[in-house]
């Protein structure tokens, strides 16, 4: 979910940050157990906030642990995790099988082409136990694909695709919270795609790549426009996330919804006026 999805660690308090940092480390750890040391190379922050939402909202009781690991050896750190962990590290493996598959077709990169036969097994593994699910994530990434591959210009349609893909994700059952969540998982992909494009519009002109956003890039009203977009999908998203009976942890989930998923914008506007 290219690290947009983290929480603003300033506005956080203490407790609920190593809370936090519990759930991505138990993520990680169930990665290595389930994966082996690749899949532990996929993990990302953005995860986190799919599992702490979900355990949430279905208040699954998490396992907690202390455990040392590669990065950190010294000292033990606390680890949580259930059953909620192990679906966002199948699905982790899912996007990262799929994004191998997207670098070896499109650009014939040698690392895709390595990391998609690496991953096949896994990937293989995770289809069986959700069949359904991988040809839903699959058809939109295809659709993401051909958009992209046509240089469409709209770029609502564009992350319309990706909204769809983020709403799958946090589809965890089959309830009365369908619908709910279906809507803030569209809402929050396509904030997440078209942050990217945003993020990404200069290196994407300088090395011609495609950016549904080039077609306004260099109008005055250009950061006005990105900015308005992106408040009005993320209005939506936090708007479906509070119809949601989520009690515990609703401070780390609104610190990530109304200020965390804003830092990488943030920095970007700092950066322009330091320029």
């Amino acid at each position: 979910m290219f690290g947009y999805v983290t929480v603003q660690k300033g506005e956080l308090k203490v407790k609920d940050y190593y809370t936090y940092k519990a759930y991505y480390c138990g993520l990680c750890k169930v990665l290595r157990g389930k994966y082996g040391f690749l899949g532990q190379m996929t993990l990302t922050y953005d995860m986190t906030f799919l599992i702490i939402l979900l355990t949430s909202l279905y208040e699954e009781i998490p396992v907690h642990e202390k455990n040392r690991c590669i990065v950190h050896p010294a000292k033990k750190h606390e680890m949580m995790f259930n059953q909620i962990t192990e679906y966002a590290a199948d699905m982790n493996i899912v996007l990262t099988y799929f994004h191998f598959v997207d670098d070896w077709q499109d650009e014939k990169s040698k690392s895709g082409l390595a990391g998609l036969r690496l991953l096949h097994k896994s990937y293989l593994e995770v289809q069986r136990k959700y069949p359904e699910k991988c040809d839903r994530i699959k058809t939109c990434l295809k659709k993401l694909g051909k958009a992209e591959k046509r240089n469409e210009e709209n770029i609502d349609l564009v992350a319309r695709y990706f909204g769809e893909l983020m709403a799958e994700l946090l589809l965890y059952k089959e309830d009365v919270w369908k619908p709910t969540l279906k809507k803030l998982g569209f809402y929050l992909g396509k904030y997440i795609y078209i942050l990217d494009a945003y993020d990404d519009i200069e290196k994407d002109m300088k090395n011609g790549s495609y950016n549904p956003l080039k077609n306004i890039y260099g109008d005055e009203d250009y950061e006005e426009k990105c900015g308005q977009m992106l408040n009005l999908v993320l209005a939506e998203c936090s708007s479906a996330f509070e119809k949601l009976p989520c009690i515990q942890y609703v401070d780390i989930l609104r610190n990530i919804l109304y200020v965390g998923v804003w830092n990488k914008y943030d920095e970007k506007q700092m950066k322009g006026t330091e320029q």
